[in-house]
């Protein structure tokens, strides 16, 4: 009866392991969608695009969504290049994104540096990740900024210890005759990365690059850079091995299931917004470094997830909803609809699988720049033991008004200060007892950045 007991101890404990190490798993799913000038109207009455968008968010339920060519959103009341309303990010997020998941999504700072009309604005879900900030970026005819974010890691409060993922939304100047021009702007997005990092850590790049063919210099020195440590991935290429190189898809069917330009056959319908032609090219991708591939530190891409939503490899030279030679089924038809609406370019995706770093242990990011998280240092006046939080602000943050909010693990408000940025460091004093707390900090209009900390 022992020996019975032993074993069913044994097999139960097994068990209990088997379900703790399938729970220790999440997934992230990461979106990248041109959309061609959101919030100026352009297309028409933004609350239908607003509606559009819920449609196709409750279909991709993306956790990481990047949204390229909107219309630069203006980040004051009158400022003068903003095409879209003064805080139409929030817009965004209450009647698409929170519409067709309530309270799931907040939006990340965005720049508009260029002082151009479009703009990249990142959107997460706030449950799973908290942004820290834009560790780098870069200027040529459009803002591209690096994003830092944590994954909230369910044994975050016991290990202290999390792992970071970045994220690079692009759009580069589009055009036959631009290469030369998109190799620069990608250029100096590499330059930036080499002066911050080592090597590559958990990051994505990815976007609406306009690449014709795999030739193209900048599309080498992203996937064939000599600088084996700074290369990323395509991952129709590799992992996935579905196509080979040299690869010149423009106008080419064999990858007709990729193409994410057009879904309109017309350019002057719905709306004179965009281009026609139907689905010819592909000029939306998604690169991850060697990391996210090898699953190097708890983030891992999973084989086989990258797709192009909406699009069934049916779709050559002809719209997304047409149906005369093949009833496009990828998609429920109102989400179908909304792709067509919403703009002249499909939206790529990936899915990342996220181990729960639940030992404590992780390899530290190659970051050689720092400066941007936020840390708790004790500050000795007399006898007496205070502390302070020291937040390092970016430049393009100078100025701006902010509120700092203190919680503990359940939640409750420790401390909330309003403050306006006025150099690059900014020390707040908070009394805090040993234990694991959120700093998170807001602007008028966003979440600037969120992080966990802890005192000893």
């Amino acid at each position: 009866m022992k020996r019975l007991s032993r074993v069913f101890s044994v097999l139960l404990f097994s068990i209990v392991s088997f379900q703790t190490a399938f729970a220790a798993k999440d997934t992230l799913k990461v979106m990248a969608y041109n959309a061609l000038y959101y919030g100026s109207g352009c297309q028409g009455p933004n609350s239908n695009y607003h509606e559009y968008l819920k449609k196709i968010v409750s279909f991709t339920n993306p956790d990481i969504l990047s949204l390229e060519k909107m219309a630069a959103i203006k980040t004051s009341p009158d400022d003068k290049y903003g095409t879209a309303p003064y805080g139409f990010a929030d817009s965004i997020i209450k009647y698409a994104l929170n519409a067709a998941f309530p309270g799931r999504y907040a939006h990340c700072t965005f720049t508009n540096n260029a002082h151009t009309n479009n703009m990249a604005v990142i959107f997460y879900d706030e449950h799973k990740l908290g942004f820290i900030g834009i560790i780098s970026s870069y200027v040529n005819i459009t803002d591209f900024n690096t994003y830092k974010f944590y994954y909230k890691d369910p044994a975050l409060s016991r290990t202290h210890d999390t792992t970071f993922l970045y994220i690079i939304p692009n759009h580069d100047l589009s055009g036959d005759e631009n290469k030369e021009i998109r190799a620069v702007q990608i250029g100096g997005v590499m330059k930036n990365l080499r002066q911050h990092f080592t090597h590559l850590p958990n990051i994505i790049n990815m976007g609406d690059f306009n690449v014709r063919n795999s030739d193209e210099p900048f599309y080498q020195e992203l996937v064939a850079t000599p600088d084996t440590g700074f290369r990323f991935s395509d991952p129709p290429f590799f992992p996935d091995r579905k196509l080979k190189y040299p690869a010149d898809w423009d106008h080419e069917p064999a990858f007709a299931d990729y193409f994410t330009t057009s879904t309109r056959e017309s350019g002057s319908i719905p709306n004179t917004c965009g281009t026609g032609g139907g689905a010819k090219n592909w000029y939306d991708h998604i690169f991850l470094s060697s990391w996210i591939v090898n699953g190097t530190n708890y983030i891992k891409y999973i084989p086989g997830s990258y797709r192009t939503i909406g699009n069934d490899g049916q779709r050559l030279k002809v719209s997304i909803n047409n149906s005369n030679g093949h009833v496009n089924s990828s998609a429920p038809a109102d989400v179908i609809e909304a792709l067509y609406q919403m703009s002249n370019k499909y939206p790529v995706m990936v899915s990342l699988e996220v181990t729960s770093n639940d030992a404590g242990k992780s390899i530290t990011d190659p970051d050689i720049a720092g400066g941007k998280d936020l840390v708790i240092a004790p500050v000795t006046i007399g006898k007496e033991v205070d502390n302070e939080i020291a937040i390092n602000f970016p430049a393009e943050l100078q100025g701006q008004d902010v509120k700092i909010k203190v919680t503990d693990a359940k939640g409750e408000q420790q401390m909330e200060k309003k403050a306006k940025v006025k150099g690059s460091t900014m020390h707040v004093n908070c009394k805090l007892k040993a234990a694991v707390y959120t700093v998170k900090i807001t602007g008028h209009h966003n979440v600037i950045a969120e992080e966990q900390i802890s005192k000893k």
